[in-house]
C-alpha cells in the first residue's frame, strides 16, 4: 500500500477557520461535546455539588460522577488519539503536536495555582515535598504517578495514563502492530478481571532511594525516546517510541498507585475506544467491535463486584462496587449516546466546553480552594438560594478563567507548535517509517470518508484513584 501523507487543515492550505476546534456542525463535534460535558461533570464533583443536594448521600453511594467522567474522557482519548496518529502518518508531528497541547497550558496551570493559592493550602505539591528536584523531574515527565511521586496538582494524576497510553499508541504505530486494538482492549480487561487482586502495585519504589533511581531512570528514558522520535529518522524513530512503549508497560503493571484492576481496566478502556474507531471506519467488523466491547464491559462491572469491596473502595476513591459499575457503564452509555447522534448538530454550549475543558479541568480545584474563603463559603451553605448561588460564583469563574487560558496560552502555543513542526520539516524532512522485520508497514490511513479536520485530542483524562480527570488528549 501506498503511504499517503495526509494534508491537515489549517497547515499546507485549507481553511484554518472552519477547522476551529468546537465547531458545532463538524463530524466530531460529537466527541467535544462529551468532552465538555465530562469536563463540567468533573469539575462539578470536586466542587461537592452532591453536598448540596437533598438527596445527594444517596446518589454518591450508587453513583460516582468522578469515575463517571474520568472513563468518559478515556473513552474520547482512546477512540481519538490513535486516529490523530494514524492520520498523520508521522510520529514527530504527532509529539509536538501533543507537546504544544498539553506542557504550556500545564506549566500555566501551575505558575497560576501557585500565585493565586492561599497560605498553607495544599492543592500545588510541587515545590512542597521537601525533594523538590525529584517531584519537578518525575511531574515534568507526566509519569509521576506511576513513579512513586505525589503529584504537582492532585488533578493531574490522569495525565500519567494519558501519556503512557500516547507512549503505547506510538510503540504499536512504530512497529506496525497498531490495528490490533481489540487484542489489546481484551487483553488488558482479562488480566484485569483474572490478576486484578492479586497483582501488587507500587512493587518498585519502596524509599526514598529506589524513588530516586526510578525517576532517574524514567527521566532519560523519556529524554532519549523524544530525541529519537523527533528526529525523522525511521530508525531512530521506532527504537524511540518502542523505549517509551516499553517504560509505559513495565511502570502500569509494576507501580501504579492506583489498584492494579483499576489501571488495567483504564487502559482496556481507550483501547476499545479505538476500536470503536476502528468499526466506524470500516476497519473491523462491526460485530467484532460489539463483542470486544461487550467483553470489556461486563469486565469492567464484574471486575467491580469482585475487587472494589472490603476496603479496597478507599483506594479508588468511591462507594463501593455499585457506584463503580453504574459510573463506568454509565461512562459507556453517554459515549455510545453521542456516537449515535454524531451526525447531529450539539447545542455550541457543549462544544465551547469541549474546547476549554483542558484548562478548566486543571484550574478548577485551585480556583475553588481559592475563591471560596474571598466570597466567604468556607462553610456549605444551607439555604437555596445561597446554595444556588454557589454553585453559579464557581462555575462563572472557572469557566472565565478556562476561557481566558484557552485563548492566551492554549491556542498561541498550538500555533507556535505548528510553526515548529513547518520549519523542522523543511530543515528536516521525515522520513517514513519503513515496515519491521516480519510486521506490517506503519502508514498513514488512506484518506478514505475522513473527517474535514483532526481536532485537539481529548483527554488527560480518567476514572481512577481520585474520581478526576482531564481533557488532555483534546
Amino acid at each position: 500500500m501506498r503511504t499517503i501523507r495526509l494534508r491537515l487543515p489549517g497547515r499546507a492550505g485549507g481553511n484554518a477557520r472552519a477547522a476551529a476546534p468546537g465547531k458545532a456542525g463538524s463530524r466530531l463535534g460529537w466527541l467535544d461535546a462529551l468532552r465538555g460535558w465530562a469536563a463540567l461533570v468533573v469539575a462539578l464533583h470536586h466542587f461537592g455539588i452532591l453536598e448540596l443536594l437533598p438527596f445527594g448521600g444517596m446518589i454518591w453511594w450508587h453513583f460516582d460522577l468522578g469515575v463517571y467522567g474520568v472513563m468518559l474522557f478515556f473513552l474520547v482519548s482512546g477512540y481519538i488519539i490513535p486516529a490523530s496518529l494514524e492520520r498523520r502518518g508521522d510520529v514527530r508531528a504527532f509529539w509536538i503536536g501533543r507537546l504544544f497541547r498539553i506542557y504550556p497550558a500545564l506549566i500555566g496551570a501551575f505558575v497560576v495555582s501557585i500565585l493565586m493559592l492561599p497560605e498553607g493550602d495544599g492543592s500545588v505539591a510541587l515545590f512542597r515535598t521537601g525533594h523538590n528536584l525529584i517531584s519537578l523531574v518525575a511531574n515534568a515527565t507526566m509519569l509521576q504517578d506511576m513513579l512513586g511521586v505525589i503529584n504537582g496538582m492532585g488533578v493531574t494524576w490522569t495525565l500519567t495514563y494519558e501519556m503512557a497510553f500516547y507512549f503505547l499508541v506510538s510503540g504499536l504505530f512504530a512497529l506496525g502492530w497498531h490495528r490490533r486494538s481489540s487484542a489489546y482492549a481484551v487483553g488488558f480487561a482479562a488480566v484485569a478481571l483474572v490478576f486484578g487482586g492479586s497483582m501488587a502495585s507500587a512493587t518498585l519504589t519502596h524509599d526514598l532511594g529506589s524513588t530516586r533511581n526510578l525517576v532517574l531512570a524514567a527521566a532519560l528514558i523519556v529524554l532519549m525516546g523524544f530525541a529519537c522520535m523527533l528526529s525523522g529518522n525511521p530508525v531512530l524513530t521506532r527504537t524511540g517510541a518502542v523505549l517509551v512503549a516499553g517504560l509505559a508497560l513495565v511502570l502500569l503493571l509494576n507501580n501504579s498507585r492506583a489498584p492494579v484492576f483499576e489501571t488495567l481496566l483504564i487502559f482496556a478502556t481507550m483501547f476499545a475506544g479505538t476500536v470503536l474507531y476502528r468499526a466506524e471506519h470500516g476497519q473491523i467488523e462491526r460485530i467484532h467491535a460489539v463483542l470486544c466491547c461487550g467483553f470489556v464491559v461486563v469486565a469492567g462491572v464484574a471486575i467491580g463486584w469482585m475487587y472494589n469491596r472490603n476496603g479496597m473502595e478507599l483506594n479508588t476513591w468511591n462507594s463501593g462496587w455499585i457506584s463503580w459499575s453504574t459510573s463506568y457503564t454509565g461512562a459507556w452509555a453517554t459515549f455510545l449516546g453521542g456516537m449515535a447522534l454524531r451526525k447531529r448538530r450539539f447545542p455550541k454550549v457543549l462544544t465551547w466546553l469541549g474546547a476549554v475543558s483542558f484548562s478548566l479541568y486543571l484550574l478548577h480545584v485551585p480556583l475553588l480552594h481559592t475563591i471560596a474563603p474571598l466570597l466567604g463559603h468556607e462553610q456549605r451553605p444551607t439555604a437555596t438560594g445561597e446554595k444556588v448561588l454557589w454553585v453559579a460564583e464557581f462555575l462563572t469563574v472557572s469557566l472565565l478563567a478556562a476561557y481566558l487560558m484557552y485563548r492566551l496560552v492554549e491556542l498561541p502555543m498550538q500555533n507556535v507548535g505548528r510553526k515548529l513542526l513547518k520549519a523542522v520539516e523543511r530543515r528536516f524532512p521525515a522520513q517514513a517509517l519503513a515496515a519491521p522485520e516480519g510486521g506490517a508497514r506503519a502508514v498513514a490511513v488512506p484518506a478514505q470518508a475522513e473527517p474535514a479536520r483532526v481536532p485537539v485530542e481529548v483527554g488527560a483524562g480518567s476514572g481512577g484513584s481520585g474520581g478526576s480527570g482531564g481533557p488532555a488528549a483534546g
